[in-house]
């Protein structure tokens, strides 16, 4: 009988501990068993059985540390936050949209197959109950073809044929373990728990339906700079028309809300079925979603690596040269579309493409403050749009891709049981926009603060005078605070200060006595009494 699958236990150890044998033979047969790529594949090892039950007990040394690709807000970076997510609202609200959440689990046949194949690999998935990861892989390890001793023995060395089999054990294994252990995932996006919502309050619902949605999503992506693991999306939708005028109303609220956040940005602007056509004139019309996801990446990794992917995916040298003309495309809209109409003469679905966008190009007419701009490469790799596609990208700043994105989708519902209805959306990536707008330096100076007042303590008689005084101020809406304890005014001055707080009120024995407050703004220094009927008026 093969020995069990345990977590292998790399992890720095507390130095001041003594272990037993046994827990000493357990952590050395780890340190050693994980120099093999074969063992250490998937972070667990094989254990002699006498061991097995001893992981449990070697505490780990631990420091406070959150995962990668996470981060902690503090009270300073919510304000900012909920500064963008209340501009990004407001506009929501002007446009006719209505609240909605959902869960942040769905059921994993939801989410898979949506997003395309590499989509699907960055669902971050939940262990069914009472299955735990070991017996996951014990398991799919024992049903696994490719696991025998030889593969195994093999896995130590590094010829091509050896780096293969190590590639397929790993590919069966992921595709068992999921089987096997998990049934739920966490959100990848807002659309595709949006289009099971429908399906699901179809009878509940008035069409057109404009929702709007404000949670975070989780996607299992190597973190770096402006790609998280944990992110908040803001989404709006329109489901339930196939009208050109949702397009038009998407790019004027592109240009609302970050005329609103004072950012200068590109709405960039494609349509699927041009997209479609291109693969069409290529003469591997079927080969359309391996070619969008490889054009999709051109700007991040160049034409000649996005044309090698192409190669690896099937699409042959022919039908490659034959959408040359596409990396060639220059000029404005109105130039690039005489140059496809005639390219793509032989599409209809091209044609009817580059009506619509000359139609949204129309209706948008003059922006605030965004530029409406043609991209023919932007693709968008999720699978379910089928019409229009959106990109939005920062004018200002270092951040890398977009910032926000969406597109059309005519038939997302259908997966879900529900056929013919056609939807719309757009995304706020509001964790990037945050970033570009603090290098930028575009947050307004007073969101610093929440507290306007502080009251400062000089002992129990004058606190509980503060009080009455407290509940008025807050009552005629004025953000103010007490101070808790009786400490040196220095100690109180620096509170307000490091707090960003406008005014403290001042209440000693004396000013007790006289019915005033004096009042010290903190920004001057200036100090000023007032009578205590008047502190309201003074501080508003």
């Amino acid at each position: 009988m093969r020995a069990p699958w345990i977590p292998a236990q790399t992890d720095e150890l507390r130095s001041a501990r003594t272990f037993t044998d046994d827990q000493q033979e357990l952590i050395e047969l780890s340190r050693r068993e994980c120099t093999q790529p074969a063992q250490a594949a998937f972070g667990y090892i094989r254990a002699p059985h006498h061991l097995r039950h001893l992981y449990s007990t070697i505490p780990l040394a631990t420091k406070p540390s959150i995962p990668k690709g996470t981060r902690d807000f503090s009270p300073v970076e919510m304000l900012r936050r909920k500064y963008i997510f209340s501009t990004i609202e407001t506009v929501f609200q002007k446009y006719g949209f209505l609240p909605l959440e959902t869960p942040a689990m769905e059921n994993l046949e939801t989410l898979t197959g949506k997003y395309g194949e590499e989509g699907d690999r960055l669902i971050f998935k939940i262990l069914k109950r009472g299955f735990t990861l070991e017996s996951a892989i014990a398991e799919s390890v024992e049903s696994t073809s490719l696991y025998d001793d030889k593969v195994a023995q093999a896995f130590g060395e590094k010829t091509n044929e050896q780096r293969t089999n190590l590639d397929n054990l790993k590919r069966q294994l992921t595709h068992q373990i999921d089987r096997r252990s998990a049934d739920m995932g966490l959100r990848y996006d807002l659309t595709v728990p949006f289009a099971r919502y429908v399906v699901q309050h179809q009878n509940e619902i008035t069409f057109p339906f404009k929702r709007y949605q404000i949670q975070p999503v989780w996607r299992a992506d190597r973190p770096q700079k402006g790609r998280y693991r944990e992110f908040y999306q803001c989404d709006a939708d329109m489901i339930g028309s196939t009208s050109l005028l949702n397009e038009v109303e998407l790019v004027q609220l592109f240009d609302d809300v970050f005329t609103g956040l004072g950012l200068s940005v590109v709405v960039k602007i494609n349509d699927r079925k041009v997209l479609s056509g291109i693969a069409e004139v290529s003469g591997q019309p079927e080969k359309v979603v391996d070619m969008v996801t490889a054009i999709d990446k051109l700007d991040k990794i160049g034409r000649e690596k996005a044309e090698e992917e192409m190669r690896a995916k099937g699409i042959s040298d022919e039908a490659i040269t034959r959408i040359a003309p596409l990396f060639a495309l220059s000029g404005t809209w109105a130039e690039q579309r005489t140059q496809l109409e005639k390219w793509l003469a032989s599409s209809t679905i091209a044609q009817q493409g580059l009506k619509d966008l000359a139609f949204t190009f129309d209706a948008v007419g003059g922006m605030k403050s965004a530029r409406l701009e043609f991209d023919p490469t932007l693709a968008r790799g999720l699978d379910y749009y089928t019409g229009a596609i959106f990109e939005v990208i920062a004018l200002e700043g270092t951040m890398p891709g977009s910032i926000c994105g969406g597109g059309r989708y005519d038939d997302l519902t259908g997966v879900f049981g529900l056929k013919g209805m056609s939807g719309v959306g757009i995304s706020f990536g509001a964790d990037r926009i945050y970033d570009v707008l603090l290098e930028t330096n575009k947050f307004p100076a007073e969101l610093g603060a929440s507290t306007k007042v502080l009251f400062a303590n000089f002992g129990e008689a004058e606190a509980m005078h503060c009080l009455k005084l407290l509940r008025q101020v807050r009552e005629a809406g004025i953000a103010a605070e007490l101070y808790p304890d009786a400490v040196k005014m220095a100690k109180q001055f620096k509170y307000a200060d490091d707090k960003g707080i406008a005014f403290v009120a001042i209440i000693g024995e004396n000013e007790l006595k006289q019915g005033i407050v004096n009042i010290k703004e903190m920004k001057t220094g200036e100090q000023k009494a007032v009578k205590q009927e008047d502190l309201i008026h003074a501080i508003q």
